[in-house]
C-alpha cells in the first residue's frame, strides 16, 4: 500500500500564475495535480517549471485563451482519455490511469452564464447537457475512479455564503443543484469535502475576484470537488482545502483541494 495525494485547483490561466502554482507545489508538494482552466494550447504549456520539480509526466487538454484541463504528476499517467461533452471542441474534460489501476477524472464545468434559464441564455443550457452526458458517462463507468475538478456548483445551502441570496444565482440554483444530483447518483459518487468537512459548516473554495476584501466578507461558494467512487472511500484517509491561496500574490479566485489516499 502506498500513499499518494491528489490535488485540485482551477488556476485561471496557468501561465499568468505559474509562480504560485510552484509555490503550491514546493509547499504541499502533492504527487498528482489536476489543474482546471489552463488557458492554454497544448504545445505551450509550460512544462519546465513542472519538470525541474519531479513533475515529469504531463497531460494536457487545452485551447487558446480558454478552458483547458492539465493533469500533471510524479508518477506515470496512463490511458489517456478526453472527452468534448458538448461536441464544440471545448477542452474541459482529461482522464488519466495511475500505476495502481485508479483512473483519475478531471473537468472543468461550463460556468453556465448569468441568467439561469436555456431559453434566454443558450450558455445555461449547454451546462446542463454538459451535466447530463456525463451523467451517461458516469452511469457506464468500471474502474475505480477520482473524479475532480471545477463543477461550477455548489449543492449544499452550505457551501454557500447565503443559500436564500443565491438561489437565483447560476451555479447555486436548483436545477444545477438536482443536475449534479443525477450525476453523483449515477455511479454513487462520494463527495470527499463533505465526508470531511460535514455540514452545517460551512465550506468554500471560491470568491469573487469583485470583493475588496475577500477573507473580510466571506462570501464564497464551494464550486470545486473531488468525489470517488464508493469503492475508494475507505482508501481516503485525508482531504482539505489550502484557503491561503486565494490570498497569494495575483492569485486565483479559487483555492486548491487536496486528498491523500492509501492506494
Amino acid at each position: 500500500m502506498t500513499r499518494t495525494s491528489i490535488a485540485s485547483w482551477n488556476i485561471n490561466s496557468v501561465r499568468a500564475r505559474i509562480g504560485i502554482v510552484e509555490k503550491f507545489l514546493r509547499e504541499e508538494a502533492p504527487d498528482v495535480l489536476c489543474l482546471q482552466e489552463t488557458k492554454v494550447e497544448c504545445g505551450l504549456f509550460p512544462a519546465d517549471m513542472f519538470k525541474s520539480l519531479g513533475y515529469t509526466h504531463i497531460v494536457t487538454n487545452g485551447q487558446r485563451m480558454h478552458h483547458g484541463v492539465a493533469t500533471i504528476s510524479k508518477l506515470p499517467l496512463a490511458d489517456v482519455r478526453k472527452y468534448d461533452w458538448q461536441a464544440n471542441g471545448e477542452a474541459r474534460h482529461i482522464g488519466v490511469t495511475l500505476p495502481s489501476g485508479v483512473r483519475v477524472d478531471n473537468v472543468y464545468i461550463p460556468a453556465g452564464g448569468d441568467v439561469p434559464d436555456r431559453e434566454l441564455n443558450p450558455k445555461f443550457g449547454q451546462k446542463l447537457d454538459f451535466l447530463a452526458r456525463m451523467t451517461e458517462w458516469s452511469g457506464a463507468l468500471q474502474d475505480a475512479t477520482v473524479l475532480t475538478g471545477d463543477f461550477n456548483i455548489a449543492p449544499l445551502a452550505e457551501d454557500v455564503w447565503n443559500h436564500k441570496a443565491l438561489l437565483d444565482v447560476v451555479s447555486h440554483t436548483p436545477i444545477e443543484v438536482e443536475t449534479l444530483a443525477r450525476l453523483q447518483a449515477a455511479s454513487q459518487w462520494v463527495d470527499l469535502g463533505r465526508h470531511f468537512i460535514t455540514a452545517p459548516d460551512p465550506l468554500f473554495t471560491w470568491w469573487s475576484y469583485r470583493a475588496k476584501d475577500w477573507a473580510a466578507s466571506n462570501r464564497g461558494r464551494r464550486l470545486d470537488h473531488m468525489w470517488v467512487t464508493p469503492d475508494l472511500l475507505t482508501k481516503a484517509v485525508a482531504h482539505r482545502i489550502v484557503q491561503p491561496a486565494r490570498g497569494w500574490e495575483r492569485p486565483s479566485d479559487h483555492i486548491p483541494l487536496i486528498t491523500e489516499f492509501a492506494f
